[in-house]
């Protein structure tokens, strides 16, 4: 769904991309709390020393899922968009910088989705699917069971929904924006029809990951805190919740093992299984095509990229060229998600460290 440039007016454009800085703005102040730098909450403390380390390996798992494109209906494909999938894991502030730093490298590296569009693809794809899906996701998890098994029924039901609102939403910024005269109600129809197609796949691999997640480590993935039942005691025959213990400061669990799990996965999707892609357009310019939404579509500023359409240039074997480009793609975003969370991080760690007192306040 990544929008090109020429699809949407400079003045729309201009307004999206003010919302997408805004948002990403809002959402570093609230990654930093999601990790645990201004929570009053011990437990929120220790799972966001446990989460943040992984918001990196997220941005470049979500990189590397977005290069599989499966087949949705006749000459239609599509891709996941990660929101919900970020959202779950690593809270939905940090959900919506890390499909950011994606959207940022695959514009300014791969060509993909314009670079004047950069801030209507940020605010369809990062915001609305991250927000929809953790609402979503949230009011599921308030009325199932507290189980594992809820957790990754409620990631499906979010992603799945999450998708068919991001078509919605770009539909209104088409008919406040667009530079091509079309029914909007066709082209509604249509992207909202196609999405939900291509919700169902978001659902699977959401789901899937999320639970593959839980499975090993439940302490690391944001959405299942909080998911342990309290303790029952037996006083005169009936069972009552056990008086809570005093916080107790434990050191997290490595999460090396998950890190080099998660980078093997991320490189061999990327640099191998993207070959077997489908070559199909994806939901959206399947519709731009057969509505004419594309008629004034522009060449990307980056098209003449060493990395442009996910290929090494000069480099003429089609099957080293995109597992070339995958691989460096994934260790750039991995790089750059986790320079950011990083200096979150660090932010956080110099904002709790007590302020020194004056020489003359201790007098």
């Amino acid at each position: 769904m990544h929008v090109p440039d020429g699809f949407i007016n400079a003045p729309v454009s201009a307004a999206a991309g003010l919302v997408a800085a805004g948002a990403v703005a809002v959402s570093l102040r609230g990654a930093r709390r999601e990790q645990g730098g201004t929570s009053r909450s011990s437990a929120a403390e220790i799972g966001g020393e446990r989460t943040a380390p992984l918001a990196g390996l997220v941005a470049a798992f979500i990189f590397a899922v977005q290069m599989l494109n499966f087949p949705v209906a006749a000459g239609t494909s599509g891709h996941l968009l990660g929101g919900a999938l970020a959202a779950i894991l690593v809270g939905p502030c940090t959900g919506v910088l890390c499909v950011s730093v994606v959207l940022l490298m695959q514009g300014v590296l791969f060509a993909d989705g314009g670079l004047t569009a950069l801030g209507v693809n940020i605010s369809d794809m990062a915001i609305v699917t991250t927000v929809v899906a953790y609402l979503v996701f949230r009011g599921l998890v308030k009325v199932l069971p507290k189980k594992r098994r809820s957790i990754t029924v409620a990631s499906f039901v979010a992603a799945l929904l999450s998708v068919p609102a991001a078509a919605v939403a770009f539909t209104l910024i088409y008919a406040i924006g667009g530079t091509t005269d079309v029914s909007i109600g066709k082209v509604a129809t249509a992207m909202v029809g196609v999405h939900v197609l291509i919700g169902i796949g978001e659902a699977v691999i959401t789901a899937l990951t999320v639970g593959a997640v839980i499975a090993v480590r439940p302490d690391l993935v944001y959405g299942a805190r909080g998911l342990t039942r309290p303790l029952k005691l037996r006083v005169g025959g009936e069972l009552v919740d056990a008086p809570a213990a005093e916080p107790v400061a434990v050191a997290a669990r490595s999460t090396r093992k998950v890190w080099i799990a998660g980078i093997v996965t991320s490189l061999v999707l990327a640099g191998f299984v993207s070959f077997y892609a489908s070559a199909n357009p994806d939901g959206l310019e399947k519709v731009a095509r057969d509505k004419g939404i594309d008629k004034k579509e522009e060449e990307h500023a980056n098209a003449d990229s060493p990395l442009a359409d996910y290929g090494v240039k000069d480099i003429t074997d089609a099957r080293l060229s995109g597992g070339l480009a995958g691989v460096i793609g994934v260790g750039v975003t991995v790089v750059a998600g986790s320079a950011v969370f990083w200096a979150l991080r660090r932010r956080r760690t110099n904002d709790a460290s007590p302020a020194a007192v004056p020489e003359t306040e201790k007098a």
